[in-house]
């Protein structure tokens, strides 16, 4: 699977009109982050920023996970999304 495969998965889900939980969007964008840059790499935001807080929590919670996997988790998770509301 390649980048550009989560590239267009991505685009997709941009193009979305549907409206999708929070936790949903923090998990496929988590999955995101961990397929295109791996471990997390910069800092905790403060607690202020509660969604900045929340994304990097997230992300953070897919460490260890591959780049592969992140993947084909995202691909699988958006079309699961898709699928459950109709998109």
């Amino acid at each position: 699977m390649t980048l550009s495969a989560i590239d267009k998965v991505a685009a997709m889900v941009l193009q979305m009109k549907i409206k999708v939980t929070d936790q949903e969007l923090l998990e496929i964008y988590s999955l995101y982050k961990q397929a295109t840059i791996g471990d997390v790499n910069i800092s905790c935001p403060c607690a202020v920023d509660v969604k900045g807080k929340a994304k990097w929590e997230a992300w953070n919670g897919r460490k260890g996970m591959s780049k592969e996997d992140a993947r084909k988790n995202y691909i699988t998770r958006v079309q699961e999304i898709k699928n459950k509301y109709g998109a």
